[in-house]
């Protein structure tokens, strides 16, 4: 039992995962300014 606690609070495991989850945040982010600054744009042939 003891040793199937020990491997929860397994510090590399802990860091590799946070550290991919940061990864994924900046690429959404990222991802939705793109979108945002893509939609801003207007054709001056529609005036």
């Amino acid at each position: 039992m003891i040793t199937q606690t020990i491997s929860l609070y397994n510090w590399t495991n802990g860091v590799i995962m946070i550290a991919i989850f940061g990864l994924v945040c900046l690429t959404l982010i990222g991802i939705l300014i793109n979108f945002m600054m893509s939609g801003k744009k207007k054709d001056k042939t529609e005036n």
